[in-house]
C-alpha cells in the first residue's frame, strides 16, 4: 500500500532518544514509514501511474517490509530542503539517493550506501569545449549548471570554478534545457542521473562525458547514495544495514536497481563510516 502525503503533516517529538532510539518500534506499530524524496529520477519519483518508484523507493519498499513496516507514505520535498525536513519531523527517513558526505554526516545518520555513482557532464554533442573534469571547467572559465543542493557545486568550487559561473537548477530538465539553449557549457550530475534524463530526451543534440571520480586536493570524492535518519536513531540504521547487506550478498539489490539504469559497476561495499570520514570538498 502506498499513499502520497504533502509537507505540513503532523510533526513528531524531536527530543533526542537514548539507547539508539525507538523509531523502528514506532514504525512497526503504525505499519508505515514517511519517506522524504525529491521527485528525481532515477532515485525516487512519482511515475505516470502516480506511484512512488525509483532506486531508493524500491529498496525502501523491500527493506522496510522485511523490518515489519509494510507501507510507505511518500512526502515530496526540494532536494536542498530534505535534511531540514527530516530535522523538523516532516518525515522519518530521507530516501532520495542522497550522497553520503562528511558535512551531511554531521547533521544526519546515514545507512551504508546502496550504490556508487561517478560524476559526468551533460554537454553539446561532440563536446566542443572538451570538458572532462571540474578543473577544466575552472581553467577555461566556462559556465556550468548543477542541481540545487547537490554535491557537484562543492566539487566545482573546490576545483577552482568561480561561484559566479555556476547556476543551480531546480531539476534535471531545467539543467538539460540550459545546455541545449547554450546558457550553460555543461550540466554536472551523476552519470546515472544524466543517462536517465538524456534517455527521456532522445532528440536533444547533447551527450554525456566519460564518467569520472572527482578529486579534491588529490583525494577521490566518492558519490555513494544512502538513506538518512535523525542522529539519535542508530537502532533502525543498524537494522536497515543488516537487511541491505543481505540484499547485496544475494544479488537481489542489483535486480532491484537494474530497471533504473544501474549496473554491476554501481554496486559498492563502501560503508557510511568510510564515506563520512573522507576529506571534505
Amino acid at each position: 500500500m502506498l499513499s502520497l502525503a504533502l509537507p505540513g503533516c503532523t510533526r513528531v517529538d524531536l527530543s533526542a532518544e537514548p539507547n539508539g532510539g525507538s523509531l523502528l518500534d514506532r514504525l512497526r506499530q503504525k505499519g508505515e514509514v514517511r519517506i522524504g524524496f525529491a521527485n528525481e529520477a532515477p532515485y525516487s519519483f512519482i511515475n505516470s501511474e502516480a506511484e512512488l518508484t525509483g532506486e531508493a523507493a524500491e529498496v525502501a519498499k523491500v527493506v522496510f517490509a522485511r523490518l515489519g513496516v509494510p507501507n510507505l507514505v511518500p512526502i515530496p520535498s526540494e532536494f536542498g530542503s530534505l535534511i531540514a525536513g527530516l530535522k523538523v519531523g516532516l518525515f522519518d527517513v530521507i530516501g532520495a539517493g542522497m550522497s553520503i558526505l562528511p558535512k551531511r554526516c554531521k547533521q544526519v545518520l546515514f545507512t551504508n550506501p546502496d550504490f556508487i555513482a561517478p560524476a559526468a557532464f551533460l554537454v553539446p554533442r561532440g563536446n566542443p569545449k572538451g570538458i572532462r573534469t571540474f578543473a577544466e571547467v575552472a581553467q577555461r572559465n566556462l559556465k556550468m549548471g548543477v542541481l540545487i543542493g547537490a554535491v557537484e557545486k562543492d566539487y566545482a568550487v573546490a576545483n577552482g570554478v568561480r561561484q559566479s559561473r555556476i547556476t543551480a537548477y531546480q531539476n534535471q530538465p531545467s539543467g538539460l534545457e540550459a545546455v541545449n539553449t547554450g546558457r550553460e557549457d555543461a550540466f554536472a550530475l551523476t552519470s546515472i542521473s544524466l543517462r536517465d534524463i538524456l534517455g527521456k530526451n532522445p532528440g536533444a543534440p547533447l551527450e554525456i562525458t566519460t564518467p569520472f571520480v572527482p578529486e579534491v586536493d588529490g583525494k577521490p570524492q566518492y558519490s555513494s547514495g544512502g538513506f538518512a535518519f535523525l542522529p539519535d536513531q542508530a537502532n533502525i540504521v543498524a537494522a536497515f544495514n543488516k537487511e541491505l547487506a543481505e540484499l547485496k550478498k544475494s544479488g537481489e539489490l542489483l535486480r532491484i536497481l537494474r530497471p533504473f539504469g544501474f549496473t554491476e559497476a554501481e554496486m559498492t561495499d563502501l560503508t557510511a563510516q568510510q564515506l563520512c570520514t573522507v576529506p571534505e570538498a
